[in-house]
């Protein structure tokens, strides 16, 4: 397949493009500074307008979460990315001659809000919080693409594990030291998800025509901040005694700190009824992997 991605050059993108590559797909990265150096056998273009007609479009772009304190200009940047980008890949595709059979766009489970520990799959009403609000009019603006003919998927990310990006680069330096612990009081949900199982989501979306609408791109174990700190500890060789309290991430995130003090258990129920093989189920065996 001829495949377009945005968000290729970040920690998700990047492996992707490597495992289509591998399996003999032709991938256009839309990028900001094509010009640097990446993957042999990418073509990374600076404009929609320098791609032609694809089978498969997946929809990754958006400015990070979790980097710094949120104000408005970085809220209105969140937005942007997300929207914007979708908005400008949907009057693409209402151009082309030819047009994608499948979009898969990206979302997160942010779209359930700040939840207790009740399993969510795919049905779960969304919630209230910003996180919330950007997901549900991401989505919105993504499923138009239905209206055009393109099988359209929504994935909801979990937190993505890998040892090069994403939270858990972060959390592993303090953990190889042995000052790594739970967030807060340690009982919110983690709905965490291996890189590769991920981008093995991603694979199956594009190449499934019976799937379309929201899935989630999680694991099948959710579980507790402070079972997630054990686990990772344990997987090290090294303790987990330091918890960080609350109001000091309070303190230095402002309201982005409610996305570490709060989560979801979020089930990937249609991924698992479909038959998708997870490659790591569990949270010991993702974190192993990673880390041996």
């Amino acid at each position: 397949m001829d495949i377009l991605i945005t968000g290729g050059t970040g920690f998700i993108g990047h492996r992707l493009c490597q495992r289509l590559l591998v399996a003999g797909h032709r991938v256009a990265v839309l990028t900001r500074a094509p010009g640097r150096a990446g993957l042999p056998g990418v073509e990374y273009v600076a404009a929609l307008g320098d791609v032609g007609p694809v089978h498969a479009v997946v929809n990754l772009a958006g400015e990070p979460l979790t980097e710094g304190r949120w104000n408005p200009a970085r809220k209105q940047a969140f937005l942007d990315s997300r929207i914007g980008t979708t908005r400008a890949l949907l009057a693409w595709m209402h151009g082309l001659p030819t047009r994608p059979q499948v979009l898969v766009s990206g979302s997160a489970i942010g779209y359930y809000g700040p939840r207790d520990g009740t399993p969510l799959d795919e049905s779960a009403s969304p919630g209230h919080d910003f996180a919330a609000t950007l997901c549900r009019h991401w989505e919105a603006e993504a499923v138009k693409a239905e209206d055009l003919g393109v099988r359209t998927c929504l994935l909801r990310t979990g937190i993505v594990l890998d040892r090069d990006g994403g939270a858990l680069a972060r959390m592993l330096p303090p953990f190889r030291m042995g000052m790594g612990g739970p967030m807060g009081d340690g009982r919110q949900w983690m709905s965490w998800i291996h890189r590769d199982d991920l981008v093995g989501i991603i694979l199956w979306l594009l190449a499934d025509p019976d799937i379309r609408g929201a899935c989630n791109g999680t694991g099948p174990a959710a579980v507790t901040n402070a079972e997630f700190a054990r686990t990772l500890a344990h997987a090290l060789g090294r303790p987990a005694w330091v918890r960080t309290p609350a109001f000091a991430l309070k303190l230095a995130f402002g309201e982005m700190a409610g996305l570490l003090l709060t989560g979801q258990n979020v089930v990937p129920a249609r991924a698992l009824q479909e038959g998708y093989r997870f490659q790591y189920p569990t949270l010991d065996a993702a974190l192993r992997a990673i880390v041996d």
